[in-house]
């Protein structure tokens, strides 16, 4: 039986990341919402309740019963999960006169309890929180603190509880994989052996277990997450899987043509379908970015319904989504940062179940259990695509001949980042087309044409990202071939925002 650790999700924007370090630690984890704590399962070895944009005290405040899970496992609260322990024991828990954000300084612990070992003096840690547990029942007891917060950390005496007000999960806590260790090594007693082989192995068994027999058509984009996903459902179900493959019209440069030669040599069985005049068709006129998803998530359904009809007795659709989708899809919270074309559920009318094998796993992982499974290297390594393809890239409404303009820009740009042994260095990339025309000069003549904006970004996850430092020669070189050899272009710029407060793509 594999063991695990559960994530209660009470709405913090760093609960994947929680999940990332404990997966780091070759321990599988499941991330769950707070009020959908898995019964019955005998393979759970602890639980991590996480962070709340919420106060405990807020009348809209997610809450749990905690006798459902004390004394039964060991337990670790981390931000609003410690001020929530705290506060329905007896505690109390109120609002600091200013927010408590940033690096602070373990001014004392005691080295010598169980979830610290290993932790040094003075270590930094992260804290982000508006509230503070300022007093704690007397059968709690204080392990650690800092120069601001009194009780940064607390064990709950005689029992296999802690609580943490800082995040151990983020990189600026210095020793915060030190304290993840301890609570599920020492702790919760896992052995540390999941693993890419492990997935591969577990996933294939749940896959055959789930689907039987059944026939599944696989919705596949061109990128990482749904090719790892189709090879893993082809170890399972073999013949039984039909991939469809759309070109929406709003894809790289000959990316319909060239991917879908990487799947034939991958033994899958794929249907491509030029669907893009019918995307064209829809989109036109269309300037709102949430509208242009809605269309675009929208169109492919419609195109998987008519093959879907295709195939006799196809009771499964199959999708490549991974966990940042789905965090930023919905989040426990209920608000939408923004739609995914491939989250959420299936119009009533296609009568399919939703089979998402690579659901609760993040971008690098999906990278190892490609190459667990011996993918090619230029498949595994491709950056991150949008669903929408270039119809979020290009801003305002989409034609033919902006797609063109934008393809030739964006072909010549990841060229350059290949051939200048930059691509590897780089997570994202690709070009914006803007809504917006600039004078020019070229030659003799006055040009008044579009600007576009490269944009290439650092990143582990999707969560957070960073603008890359890209040489200035190289990005001179970007400008000057895009200028000269992309008609209706005059003018270049670099993107230098980061996530947050920006998003990796501009719409």
């Amino acid at each position: 039986m594999q063991e695990k650790i559960i994530i209660l999700d009470f709405g913090s924007q760093t609960t994947q990341l929680i999940g990332r370090r404990v997966r780091e630690l070759n321990t599988y984890c499941e991330i769950v919402p707070y009020n959908k704590f898995p019964k019955d399962d005998d393979s759970i070895k602890g639980v991590i309740l996480s962070g709340s944009p919420f106060s405990v005290y807020d009348d809209k405040a997610f809450k749990i019963a905690l006798k459902d899970i004390w004394g039964k496992y060991p337990i670790l609260g981390i931000c609003y999960g410690a001020q929530f322990i705290a506060s329905e024991c007896g505690g109390k828990v109120e609002p600091t006169a200013t927010r408590e954000y940033g690096r602070s300084k373990l001014s004392w612990l005691n080295s010598n309890n169980l979830l610290l070992e290993g932790i040094s003096q003075n270590s930094q840690v992260w804290m982000s929180h508006g509230d503070t547990i300022t007093s704690i029942p007397d059968n709690f007891e204080k392990i650690a603190s800092t120069e601001e917060v009194d009780i940064a950390a607390y064990q709950v005496k005689g029992e296999s509880i802690w609580a943490v007000q800082f995040h151990p999960e983020v990189y600026h806590s210095e020793d915060g994989t030190q304290l993840l260790k301890n609570f599920v090594f020492n702790i919760c007693g896992c052995h540390g052996s999941w693993s890419p082989a492990s997935f591969v192995e577990h996933t294939v068994a749940e896959l055959k277990k789930q689907l039987g027999d059944d026939k599944v058509v696989l919705a596949l984009s061109g990128g990482v997450d749904s090719s790892v996903a189709a090879v893993l459902l082809n170890k399972a179900i073999g013949k039984n899987l039909t991939c469809v493959f759309v070109d929406h019209g709003l894809l790289r440069k000959d990316e319909f043509k060239n991917v879908l030669h990487d799947y034939e040599c991958l033994g899958l069985n794929v249907i491509g379908v030029d669907a893009s005049k019918k995307f064209y068709s829809e989109l036109a006129g269309v300037t709102d970015p949430e509208q242009k998803r809605k269309i675009i998530g929208k169109g492919f359904i419609d195109v998987f319904d008519v093959e879907a009809h295709k195939i006799q007795d196809v009771k499964w659709l199959a999708q490549g989504t991974i966990y940042p989708d789905v965090i930023e899809s919905l989040s426990i919270t209920g608000t939408v940062i923004k739609s995914h074309h491939n989250v959420g559920g299936l119009p009533e009318k296609m009568d399919l179940k939703l089979c998402e094998p690579l659901r609760l796993l993040f971008k690098d992982e999906v990278r190892r259990v490609g190459r667990e499974m011996g993918m090619p290297e230029h498949l595994i390594k491709r950056h991150p695509f949008p669903g929408p393809g270039l119809g979020v890239r290009i801003l305002g409404d989409i034609t033919p001949e902006k797609v063109r303009v934008l393809q030739e820009a964006d072909h010549i740009f990841i060229q350059g980042l290949i051939d200048w042994n930059l691509y590897d260095t780089v997570w994202q990339a690709g070009v914006i087309l803007l809504p917006v025309q600039s004078v020019g000069v070229m030659g003799d003549e006055r040009t008044y044409e579009s600007a576009v904006a490269l944009r290439a970004v650092a990143s582990t996850d999707a969560m957070t990202a960073d603008w890359v430092h890209l040489p200035y020669e190289f990005l001179a070189k970007m400008s000057n071939d895009i200028i000269n050899k992309v008609r209706g272009v005059n003018r270049v710029t670099y993107d230098i925002s980061s996530k947050p407060p920006a998003t990796i793509e501009w719409e």
